[in-house]
């Protein structure tokens, strides 16, 4: 059996652009800031080409989403107001970011403390 990719029902951006809300078919649904968004682009420039050359994103606490466009019918393109737009987030990564934003950012944290950096 292969599992389905997550359907989306839901794609909301609050009113102060810090929030996306994303629900899904199944009923999962997930209020994702735009700072993890951001710190977890799935682009090249954020994630690198393989896990080892991830970056660590510092001062993105209070980035803005500026723009949503849809890619295809299984993705969107997220601007961010720093000008990041090359991150596209599919379905799948969204759910992912959805099901593990609680490590997600408690990694991140982490990783910014150990480095000297900050959330901003």
């Amino acid at each position: 059996m292969v599992d389905q990719a997550p359907t989306p029902t839901e794609l909301r951006l609050s009113k102060d652009k810090r929030l996306l809300t994303v629900g899904f078919a199944d009923g999962k649904r997930f209020e994702l800031s735009a700072e993890l968004l951001r710190v977890e682009s799935p682009s090249a420039e954020v994630q690198g080409h393989d896990p080892s050359q991830k970056k660590i994103i510092p001062g993105k606490r209070n980035v803005e989403i500026t723009k949503i466009e849809p890619v295809g019918n299984y993705a969107v393109r997220i601007v961010f107001d720093d000008m990041h737009d090359t991150g596209i987030y599919s379905w799948d990564v969204l759910n992912r970011l959805g099901t593990q934003a609680d490590k997600l950012m408690s990694n991140y944290e982490t990783r910014l403390a150990e480095e000297g950096l900050s959330r901003g």
